[in-house]
Protein backbone atom coordinates (compact mmCIF):
# COMPACT_ATOMS: atom_id res chain seq x y z
CA UNK A 1 0.00 0.00 0.00
CA UNK A 2 2.20 2.45 0.96
CA UNK A 3 5.85 0.65 0.23
CA UNK A 4 6.25 -0.63 4.38
CA UNK A 5 4.73 -2.53 7.13
CA UNK A 6 1.67 -0.42 8.94
CA UNK A 7 1.40 -3.22 11.72
CA UNK A 8 5.01 -2.44 12.40
CA UNK A 9 4.23 1.49 12.57
CA UNK A 10 0.74 1.97 13.86
CA UNK A 11 -1.09 5.11 13.51
CA UNK A 12 -0.19 7.72 17.03
CA UNK A 13 -1.96 10.84 16.28
CA UNK A 14 -1.74 11.44 19.81
CA UNK A 15 2.10 10.17 20.79
CA UNK A 16 5.47 9.74 19.66
CA UNK A 17 5.80 9.00 15.65
CA UNK A 18 8.62 6.31 14.38
CA UNK A 19 10.38 8.93 11.64
CA UNK A 20 12.05 6.26 10.08
CA UNK A 21 9.44 5.35 7.85
CA UNK A 22 8.88 8.67 5.82
CA UNK A 23 6.12 11.16 7.10
CA UNK A 24 4.53 11.90 9.90
CA UNK A 25 0.81 10.98 10.64
CA UNK A 26 -1.68 13.85 10.35
CA UNK A 27 -2.04 15.93 13.62
CA UNK A 28 -4.62 17.32 15.33
CA UNK A 29 -2.19 20.23 16.93
CA UNK A 30 -3.08 23.24 14.36
CA UNK A 31 -6.94 23.08 14.54
CA UNK A 32 -6.69 22.79 18.48
CA UNK A 33 -4.85 25.35 19.03
CA UNK A 34 -6.30 27.60 15.66
CA UNK A 35 -9.61 27.05 17.83
CA UNK A 36 -8.36 27.91 21.67
CA UNK A 37 -6.37 31.18 20.59
CA UNK A 38 -9.72 32.69 18.41
CA UNK A 39 -12.07 31.76 21.27
CA UNK A 40 -9.49 32.97 24.03
CA UNK A 41 -8.94 36.32 22.48
CA UNK A 42 -12.87 36.57 21.69
CA UNK A 43 -13.53 35.82 25.10
CA UNK A 44 -11.20 38.58 25.88
CA UNK A 45 -12.82 40.78 23.99
CA UNK A 46 -16.17 40.62 25.81
CA UNK A 47 -15.04 40.42 28.93
CA UNK A 48 -13.05 43.87 28.85
CA UNK A 49 -15.21 45.50 26.90
CA UNK A 50 -15.23 49.30 26.24
CA UNK A 51 -13.59 49.43 29.71
CA UNK A 52 -15.91 47.70 31.61
CA UNK A 53 -14.75 44.30 33.20
CA UNK A 54 -17.62 41.50 32.84
CA UNK A 55 -15.90 38.26 35.01
CA UNK A 56 -18.86 36.33 33.36
CA UNK A 57 -17.11 35.43 30.51
CA UNK A 58 -13.70 33.99 32.48
CA UNK A 59 -14.87 30.72 32.12
CA UNK A 60 -14.31 30.79 28.06
CA UNK A 61 -10.84 32.68 28.91
CA UNK A 62 -9.96 29.47 30.42
CA UNK A 63 -11.49 27.02 28.02
CA UNK A 64 -9.50 28.92 25.52
CA UNK A 65 -6.30 28.59 27.14
CA UNK A 66 -7.32 24.55 28.03
CA UNK A 67 -7.64 23.88 24.02
CA UNK A 68 -4.65 25.99 23.24
CA UNK A 69 -2.65 23.79 26.12
CA UNK A 70 -4.28 20.20 25.04
CA UNK A 71 -2.87 21.06 21.03
CA UNK A 72 0.93 21.95 22.64
CA UNK A 73 0.52 18.72 24.41
CA UNK A 74 -0.35 16.81 21.10
CA UNK A 75 2.18 18.55 19.22
CA UNK A 76 5.30 17.92 21.65
CA UNK A 77 4.24 14.71 22.38
CA UNK A 78 4.60 14.10 18.49
CA UNK A 79 8.05 16.64 18.12
CA UNK A 80 9.65 15.05 21.35
CA UNK A 81 10.59 11.80 19.05
CA UNK A 82 11.82 14.09 15.87
CA UNK A 83 15.40 12.75 15.02
CA UNK A 84 15.72 14.92 11.93
CA UNK A 85 15.61 11.57 10.07
CA UNK A 86 12.89 13.45 7.87
CA UNK A 87 12.50 16.76 6.79
CA UNK A 88 9.79 17.16 4.03
CA UNK A 89 10.55 19.99 1.41
CA UNK A 90 8.62 21.88 -1.31
CA UNK A 91 8.12 20.71 -4.44
CA UNK A 92 6.13 23.40 -6.45
CA UNK A 93 7.31 27.31 -6.92
CA UNK A 94 8.36 29.56 -5.96
CA UNK A 95 9.66 27.64 -2.94
CA UNK A 96 10.79 24.24 -4.60
CA UNK A 97 13.16 22.47 -2.54
CA UNK A 98 13.14 24.49 0.43
CA UNK A 99 11.70 23.36 3.77
CA UNK A 100 7.59 23.21 4.26
CA UNK A 101 8.21 23.92 8.03
CA UNK A 102 10.58 26.43 7.46
CA UNK A 103 8.37 28.00 4.63
CA UNK A 104 5.61 27.89 7.20
CA UNK A 105 7.79 30.26 9.56
CA UNK A 106 8.42 32.73 7.13
CA UNK A 107 4.58 32.97 5.54
CA UNK A 108 3.55 32.89 9.23
CA UNK A 109 6.02 36.01 10.04
CA UNK A 110 4.66 37.68 7.03
CA UNK A 111 1.25 37.98 8.37
CA UNK A 112 2.92 38.95 11.63
CA UNK A 113 4.73 41.76 9.93
CA UNK A 114 1.02 43.11 8.68
CA UNK A 115 -0.35 42.88 12.12
CA UNK A 116 2.76 45.31 13.85
CA UNK A 117 2.55 47.46 10.66
CA UNK A 118 -1.07 47.92 11.04
CA UNK A 119 -0.36 48.79 14.69
CA UNK A 120 2.58 51.15 14.01
CA UNK A 121 0.81 52.73 11.06
CA UNK A 122 -2.44 53.32 12.98
CA UNK A 123 0.01 54.92 15.92
CA UNK A 124 1.36 56.82 13.53
CA UNK A 125 -2.15 58.37 12.11
CA UNK A 126 -3.55 59.48 15.52
CA UNK A 127 -0.16 60.95 16.25
CA UNK A 128 -0.06 62.91 13.45
CA UNK A 129 -3.44 63.64 13.10
CA UNK A 130 -4.78 64.23 16.74
CA UNK A 131 -3.29 67.47 18.41
CA UNK A 132 -1.12 67.11 20.43
CA UNK A 133 -1.78 67.82 24.48
CA UNK A 134 0.66 69.60 25.17
CA UNK A 135 0.10 72.06 21.64
CA UNK A 136 -3.19 72.55 23.00
CA UNK A 137 -2.20 73.74 26.52
CA UNK A 138 -0.24 76.16 25.37
CA UNK A 139 -2.79 77.42 22.18
CA UNK A 140 -5.82 77.35 25.07
CA UNK A 141 -3.20 79.22 27.14
CA UNK A 142 -2.12 81.72 25.53
CA UNK A 143 -5.98 82.40 24.36
CA UNK A 144 -7.50 82.47 27.26
CA UNK A 145 -9.78 79.67 26.47
CA UNK A 146 -8.92 77.87 28.63
CA UNK A 147 -11.36 76.07 30.79
CA UNK A 148 -11.26 75.10 34.55
CA UNK A 149 -11.87 71.18 34.87
CA UNK A 150 -13.17 70.94 31.28
CA UNK A 151 -11.74 67.50 29.50
CA UNK A 152 -10.18 68.39 26.50
CA UNK A 153 -9.53 64.74 23.58
CA UNK A 154 -6.04 64.92 22.47
CA UNK A 155 -2.72 62.71 21.73
CA UNK A 156 -0.13 62.77 24.44
CA UNK A 157 2.21 60.13 24.18
CA UNK A 158 3.81 57.48 26.33
CA UNK A 159 6.70 58.32 25.96
CA UNK A 160 5.84 62.04 27.77
CA UNK A 161 5.41 60.73 30.77
CA UNK A 162 8.26 57.73 30.84
CA UNK A 163 10.98 59.94 29.18
CA UNK A 164 10.61 62.42 31.81
CA UNK A 165 12.48 60.52 34.34
CA UNK A 166 15.58 58.25 33.58
CA UNK A 167 14.66 55.77 36.14
CA UNK A 168 10.86 55.44 34.45
CA UNK A 169 12.76 55.18 31.29
CA UNK A 170 14.82 51.70 33.07
CA UNK A 171 12.83 48.92 32.67
CA UNK A 172 12.18 49.32 28.78
CA UNK A 173 16.20 49.71 28.52
CA UNK A 174 16.81 46.89 29.84
CA UNK A 175 14.17 45.05 28.11
CA UNK A 176 16.19 46.46 24.75
CA UNK A 177 19.48 44.87 25.94
CA UNK A 178 17.58 41.63 27.22
CA UNK A 179 16.19 40.70 23.80
CA UNK A 180 18.77 41.85 22.03
CA UNK A 181 20.84 39.88 23.96
CA UNK A 182 18.60 36.99 23.58
CA UNK A 183 19.22 36.64 19.74
CA UNK A 184 23.30 35.80 20.74
CA UNK A 185 22.13 33.10 22.87
CA UNK A 186 19.75 32.00 20.81
CA UNK A 187 22.23 31.40 18.15
CA UNK A 188 24.84 30.19 20.15
CA UNK A 189 21.89 27.33 20.70
CA UNK A 190 21.96 26.54 17.15
CA UNK A 191 25.67 27.08 16.53
CA UNK A 192 26.03 23.81 19.01
CA UNK A 193 23.25 21.76 18.33
CA UNK A 194 24.81 21.81 14.60
CA UNK A 195 28.28 21.07 15.80
CA UNK A 196 28.82 17.96 13.93
CA UNK A 197 32.41 16.79 16.04
CA UNK A 198 31.75 17.32 19.65
CA UNK A 199 31.21 15.26 22.67
CA UNK A 200 27.45 14.48 22.94
CA UNK A 201 27.47 15.50 26.78
CA UNK A 202 28.92 18.90 25.99
CA UNK A 203 26.70 19.23 23.36
CA UNK A 204 23.40 18.61 25.64
CA UNK A 205 24.66 20.88 28.08
CA UNK A 206 25.97 23.57 25.69
CA UNK A 207 22.26 23.90 24.13
CA UNK A 208 19.95 23.60 26.99
CA UNK A 209 21.98 26.15 28.95
CA UNK A 210 21.99 28.77 26.04
CA UNK A 211 17.95 27.80 25.39
CA UNK A 212 17.68 27.90 29.50
CA UNK A 213 19.61 31.46 29.24
CA UNK A 214 16.96 33.09 26.53
CA UNK A 215 14.07 31.88 27.99
CA UNK A 216 15.03 33.69 31.42
CA UNK A 217 16.14 36.92 29.21
CA UNK A 218 12.29 36.36 27.71
CA UNK A 219 10.83 36.37 31.42
CA UNK A 220 12.75 39.00 32.70
CA UNK A 221 11.24 41.10 29.52
CA UNK A 222 7.84 40.10 30.82
CA UNK A 223 8.37 40.88 34.69
CA UNK A 224 10.06 44.11 33.71
CA UNK A 225 7.09 45.14 31.49
CA UNK A 226 4.39 44.37 34.55
CA UNK A 227 7.10 46.62 36.81
CA UNK A 228 6.82 49.44 34.32
CA UNK A 229 2.93 48.59 33.69
CA UNK A 230 1.46 47.74 37.32
CA UNK A 231 3.99 47.85 40.26
CA UNK A 232 6.28 50.05 40.06
CA UNK A 233 9.85 50.18 41.59
CA UNK A 234 12.17 51.65 45.06
CA UNK A 235 15.22 53.57 44.23
CA UNK A 236 16.89 53.29 47.64
CA UNK A 237 19.80 56.34 48.18
CA UNK A 238 23.19 55.77 47.13
CA UNK A 239 24.98 58.62 48.18
CA UNK A 240 28.27 58.48 46.63
CA UNK A 241 26.74 58.21 43.55
CA UNK A 242 24.12 61.32 43.91
CA UNK A 243 20.95 59.32 44.28
CA UNK A 244 18.43 59.90 46.12
CA UNK A 245 15.99 57.55 47.27
CA UNK A 246 12.87 57.73 45.40
CA UNK A 247 9.72 55.62 44.40
CA UNK A 248 9.11 55.28 40.59
CA UNK A 249 5.08 54.56 40.48
CA UNK A 250 3.98 52.57 37.37
CA UNK A 251 1.91 53.66 34.43
CA UNK A 252 -1.39 52.46 35.77
CA UNK A 253 -0.29 54.40 39.25
CA UNK A 254 0.62 57.60 37.35
CA UNK A 255 -2.54 58.11 35.96
CA UNK A 256 -1.97 56.61 32.28
CA UNK A 257 -4.39 53.28 31.99
CA UNK A 258 -5.38 52.45 28.94
CA UNK A 259 -8.88 54.06 29.45
CA UNK A 260 -7.10 57.26 30.52
CA UNK A 261 -10.44 59.80 30.19
CA UNK A 262 -9.47 61.96 32.32
CA UNK A 263 -5.56 62.29 33.30
CA UNK A 264 -3.69 64.99 34.39
CA UNK A 265 0.12 65.43 33.61
CA UNK A 266 2.08 67.98 36.90
CA UNK A 267 3.17 69.76 33.65
CA UNK A 268 -0.31 71.35 32.86
CA UNK A 269 -1.95 72.76 35.45
CA UNK A 270 -5.92 72.59 35.06
CA UNK A 271 -5.72 70.70 32.23
CA UNK A 272 -8.08 67.70 32.50
CA UNK A 273 -7.01 65.37 28.59
CA UNK A 274 -9.12 62.26 27.66
CA UNK A 275 -6.34 60.26 26.05
CA UNK A 276 -7.55 57.15 25.17
CA UNK A 277 -6.47 56.90 21.74
CA UNK A 278 -3.14 57.24 22.85
CA UNK A 279 -3.11 54.95 26.02
CA UNK A 280 -5.04 52.32 23.77
CA UNK A 281 -2.48 52.41 20.65
CA UNK A 282 0.74 52.35 23.41
CA UNK A 283 -1.04 49.23 25.90
CA UNK A 284 -2.18 47.09 22.90
CA UNK A 285 0.72 47.38 20.54
CA UNK A 286 3.61 46.55 23.65
CA UNK A 287 0.95 44.04 25.01
CA UNK A 288 0.64 42.00 21.62
CA UNK A 289 4.40 42.26 21.37
CA UNK A 290 4.19 40.92 24.95
CA UNK A 291 1.58 38.18 24.05
CA UNK A 292 4.57 37.08 21.35
CA UNK A 293 7.42 37.26 23.99
CA UNK A 294 4.98 34.94 26.20
CA UNK A 295 4.52 32.49 23.17
CA UNK A 296 7.79 32.46 22.75
CA UNK A 297 8.59 31.49 26.66
CA UNK A 298 6.20 28.70 26.18
CA UNK A 299 8.28 27.52 23.19
CA UNK A 300 11.42 28.34 25.11
CA UNK A 301 9.84 25.94 27.91
CA UNK A 302 9.77 22.66 25.87
CA UNK A 303 12.79 23.64 23.81
CA UNK A 304 15.03 24.04 26.79
CA UNK A 305 13.27 20.08 28.39
CA UNK A 306 14.01 18.45 25.25
CA UNK A 307 17.50 19.96 24.98
CA UNK A 308 18.21 18.84 28.76
CA UNK A 309 16.92 15.55 27.69
CA UNK A 310 19.61 15.74 24.65
CA UNK A 311 17.00 15.69 22.02
CA UNK A 312 19.27 17.88 19.56
CA UNK A 313 21.98 17.02 17.46
CA UNK A 314 23.14 18.29 13.92
CA UNK A 315 19.98 16.20 11.98
CA UNK A 316 17.27 17.73 13.71
CA UNK A 317 18.88 21.26 15.05
CA UNK A 318 16.90 22.87 12.08
CA UNK A 319 14.03 23.39 14.58
CA UNK A 320 15.98 25.70 17.06
CA UNK A 321 16.67 27.16 13.43
CA UNK A 322 13.12 27.71 12.65
CA UNK A 323 11.74 29.18 16.18
CA UNK A 324 14.98 31.43 16.09
CA UNK A 325 13.01 32.74 12.62
CA UNK A 326 10.58 33.88 14.92
CA UNK A 327 11.79 35.14 17.96
CA UNK A 328 14.53 37.56 15.98
CA UNK A 329 11.30 38.32 14.56
CA UNK A 330 9.87 39.40 17.93
CA UNK A 331 13.62 41.30 18.93
CA UNK A 332 13.74 43.20 15.90
CA UNK A 333 9.42 44.38 16.42
CA UNK A 334 10.90 45.70 19.92
CA UNK A 335 13.88 47.69 18.60
CA UNK A 336 11.30 49.55 16.78
CA UNK A 337 8.85 49.65 19.63
CA UNK A 338 10.89 51.60 22.07
CA UNK A 339 12.11 54.23 20.11
CA UNK A 340 8.47 54.94 18.33
CA UNK A 341 6.91 54.50 21.90
CA UNK A 342 9.28 54.88 24.40
CA UNK A 343 11.14 58.39 23.22
CA UNK A 344 9.41 59.74 20.48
Amino acid sequence: MSGYDDSDHPVEPWGPHDWSHGAPHNSFSPIFMSMGIALFFFMMAQAWSFGTYTPGYIPGILLGLAIVGFGLFIFWRQDISFDGSYEPRSSGVPFKNIQIRKVAVWVFLMSEMMVFTSLFSTYMRYRLGIENCGDMYERLEASHELVSGATYTCFEPASHLIASSGWHLTPGAINTFALILSSFTIVQALRYAKMPDIDEEVRRRKVYRYLGSTWCLAVLFLTLKMVEWFIGFHIPEIGFLGISEQNIHPLVAEGYPINADAYTHHDYHDFIMNIQVSASLFYVTTGTHGAHVAGGIIGLSYMTYKAWRGGYTPTNAVSIEYFGLYWHFVDLVWVLVFPFFYLY
